[in-house]
C-alpha cells in the first residue's frame, strides 16, 4: 500500500470510529496515528483530512445525498459514507489531488474496507460528483481546511 493511500486509510478508520462512537476526535486520531509508522508529512495529511471532513460532515453529506438519491444516506454503509466524504473533501475543498487520483483512491479504499459492491457504488457517486466539480468547489469553498500545526 502506498504511503498516501495508507494515510487515507488511517483517516478513514478515524472517521469511521468517530461516526459510530462518542469518542473524542483528538483521542481517536492520536490512537490511530500511534499505530502507524508514517512520516510527519503523512501525519499532517491525515490531520488535514480528518479536520477537514469531520466538522463538515453534514454539508458534505448533503452533496453526497444529492448524487445518490437511490440510496438514502442513512442507509449507506458507514464506511462507504466516510469514503465518499473524504473523496468529496479532497475533490472540492482541498484541491491538492487530481480528480482521477481522488476517484481511484476512493475506489481502492472501498475495495479494501467496503462490501463487494462498495467500489461500484463509490465510483458511481464520485463519477456523478466529478461532472459538477467546479460547481462543487464553488459551493464548498467556504468550508475551512483546518490544517494541523503539529501532529498530536
Amino acid at each position: 500500500m502506498k504511503n498516501r493511500t495508507k494515510a487515507r486509510a488511517i483517516a478513514l478508520q478515524t472517521l469511521f470510529e468517530l461516526d459510530i462512537t462518542d469518542h473524542p476526535l483528538g483521542t481517536v486520531l492520536k490512537n490511530r496515528i500511534a499505530d502507524s509508522s508514517l512520516d510527519d508529512d503523512l501525519i499532517y495529511f491525515i490531520h488535514d483530512i480528518v479536520h477537514g471532513v469531520w466538522p463538515n460532515t453534514s454539508e458534505l453529506d448533503r452533496f453526497i445525498a444529492e448524487h445518490a438519491p437511490e440510496w438514502p444516506l442513512d442507509q449507506v454503509a458507514v464506511i462507504d459514507r466516510n469514503i465518499l466524504r473524504i473523496a468529496l473533501w479532497e475533490l472540492a475543498v482541498n484541491n491538492n489531488t487530481p480528480l482521477k487520483v481522488v476517484i481511484n483512491e476512493a475506489v481502492e479504499l472501498a475495495k479494501t474496507y467496503g462490501s463487494d459492491s462498495a467500489s461500484r457504488f463509490v465510483n458511481g457517486v464520485l463519477g456523478s460528483l466529478a461532472e459538477r466539480q467546479n460547481e462543487l468547489r464553488q459551493s464548498l469553498q467556504h468550508l475551512q481546511i483546518k490544517t494541523a500545526d503539529e501532529p498530536k
